[in-house]
């Protein structure tokens, strides 16, 4: 599933309830939601959606890497790196 099959997804729920919806406002609404998201994960806050789970933000120290054709030493600097934490209720579904 993709971006647009989401949208499609929040659109033909809004449409069997009978709500007027367009397309275009439900891919809003997903635009949105993934667009709040990464905003409060650059400011290095969790967002937490129970039964869900947690998108995170790590700090990965500075390391020395080997590049694998050349066999040589790379640095990688530190860096802030996005994360995802299933909650129980998201493993229990898939499970």
């Amino acid at each position: 599933m993709n971006k647009a099959d989401l949208a499609q997804k929040v659109w033909d729920l809004h449409s069997k309830k009978g709500v007027e919806v367009s397309k275009k406002h439900a891919e809003e609404v997903v635009d949105f939601v993934f667009d709040t998201i990464a905003d409060t994960m650059k400011r290095g806050d969790e967002v937490s959606i129970a039964g869900f789970g947690s998108f995170v933000v790590k700090h990965r120290k500075a390391r020395t890497a080997r590049n694998p054709k050349t066999g040589e030493a790379v640095n990688v600097p530190a860096m802030k790196v996005p994360k995802f934490k299933p909650g129980k209720g998201l493993k229990d579904a898939v499970r």
